[in-house]
């Protein structure tokens, strides 16, 4: 697959501060990149460059094996963004925020009416058309900011939080909805916190941390990185805190703690650590009632990768 977008040492500073530091990314035609990283990271501010919504003091972005510069209305025309905050205009009901946003790129109106009830169709909008968005629920209401950005068919699609502060049902309509696109043949750019979302539907991923890319690669390759190979929790109602010394002494553990009824083992490596740990249970009858392991996570490394410390 060629590839759709080539970001190459890209540098943004505001003043000293460099908000994106000589960043280099590729995404392939017709797949999920993942962008992640805590709040300051960079991934905005990246993605602002790649729309040439800013401007940048190094390297080169092209898109469809073209330079991105604020002029390339053509490139732009093959583009949709789907903002966290919902941009639609609260004067105007459903169907006319859809049909106003297709219409800056369609101009033939038999085809622009076409584009807008499909859209209506794939977010599932019908019975909602002569809404005013003031009336329309929070799943509702990303639903329609979705439909406003993909209404003109682009081939490239910015996802930015789209997911936020709506219900479960709505949240699986949106993934479902991302998937389809992506099996239409879009190309999409996924901003996140929800690492769930992330192995669900990406197909490569990049975590970000002060203008840095940090790793890269698919969510099995990214896992590679953490520093622990398994976590096991064991629900005990009836623990002494003299056997966690104990525990820390046996083969492969890197922690281990005890908090409300529960112990959890984190381990560096090893096959057999299960048995091993069921086995010292038992020979100190403490009595357990569910216990379960469990590799990496997507979030483990994420962690591990940019800190725990609390981000503004």
């Amino acid at each position: 697959m060629q590839n759709i977008i080539e970001v190459k040492h890209l540098t943004k500073k505001y003043k000293e501060q460099k908000a994106v530091d000589d960043l280099s990314l590729e995404v392939e035609e017709g797949t999920i990149l993942g962008l992640l990283g805590p709040n300051g990271s960079g991934k905005t501010t990246t993605i602002n460059c790649i729309l040439s919504l800013l401007n940048y003091q190094k390297g080169t972005i092209k898109i469809l094996g073209q330079q991105m510069t604020p002029k390339s209305y053509d490139l732009k025309k093959e583009i949709g963004v789907v903002f966290q905050e919902v941009a639609v205009f609260d004067e105007l009901n459903v169907y006319d925020n859809i049909d106003f946003f297709c219409g800056l790129y369609i101009k033939e109106k038999n085809k622009r009416k076409q584009y807008v009830e499909e859209a209506i169709r794939f977010v599932g909008l019908e019975n909602y058309q002569k809404y005013l968005p003031k009336k329309l629920s929070g799943g509702l209401l990303r639903r329609l900011n979705i439909a406003c950005g993909i209404v003109h068919k682009p081939k490239i699609i910015f996802f930015d939080e789209p997911t936020v502060a709506v219900d479960p049902q709505s949240r699986n309509n949106i993934l479902d909805g991302i998937k389809k696109l992506k099996d239409q043949g879009a190309t999409i750019i996924y901003t996140t916190h929800y690492m769930e979302e992330v192995e669900i539907l990406c197909d490569q991923i990049i975590i970000l941390d002060q203008g840095k890319i940090l790793a890269s690669g698919t969510s099995d390759e990214l896992k590679t990185y953490a520093k622990i190979e398994e976590k096991i929790s064991v629900e005990i109602y009836e623990f002494a805190n003299n056997l966690l010394e104990q525990i820390k002494k046996l083969k492969n553990v890197e922690s281990v703690e005890y908090q409300n009824h529960l112990l959890k083992v984190l381990y560096k490596k090893g096959k057999n650590n299960l048995m091993e740990l069921i086995n010292f249970l038992k020979q100190e009858k403490v009595s357990y009632h569910k216990i379960f392991s469990e590799r990496p996570t997507l979030n483990d490394v994420f962690l591990e990768l940019t800190g725990k410390e609390l981000r503004d």
